[in-house]
């Protein structure tokens, strides 16, 4: 894949706030008139998740969502349910968790990904 393509998906990224899935990239892309597929923007998704560029995020329906990061550190997520609203947040308990647990079963090169899912203030008083 093209370097250009690769920026184009990343400058939709860039671009939101929140996360986005893939088709919804590709139908932004396309109304700009690109002319890009969709299992290019996949590729081009995996390729940038792959670099720590973007977050990949599962919702609780099991769809890959996706953001530009914000942060050079590892991190978790919480997210509420209602608006999508999207924090990031550090877990040193759960590093250490991670890393302990892997220990114990004999694993090295310990990897994780933390979503936490709830209701934001906004959400849980109707104001959003």
């Amino acid at each position: 894949m093209t370097t250009a393509r690769r920026d184009a998906v990343r400058q939709v990224l860039v671009g939101c706030d929140g996360f986005r899935s893939a088709q919804d990239i590709y139908a932004d892309l396309r109304a700009d008139g690109s002319k890009i597929g969709l299992t290019t923007v996949y590729r081009a998704l995996q390729a940038l998740s792959d670099s720590g560029e973007v977050d990949v995020l599962r919702t609780d329906d099991g769809e890959a969502v996706y953001r530009a990061c914000r942060t050079e550190q590892h991190h978790h997520h919480l997210v509420c349910r209602g608006c999508g609203r999207t924090v990031e947040v550090e877990g040193p308990a759960v590093e250490r968790w991670a890393e302990a647990i892997g220990a114990e079963h004999g694993f090295a090169d310990i990897t994780h990904t933390v979503e936490v899912f709830g209701t934001c203030a906004e959400c849980a008083a109707g104001t959003r």
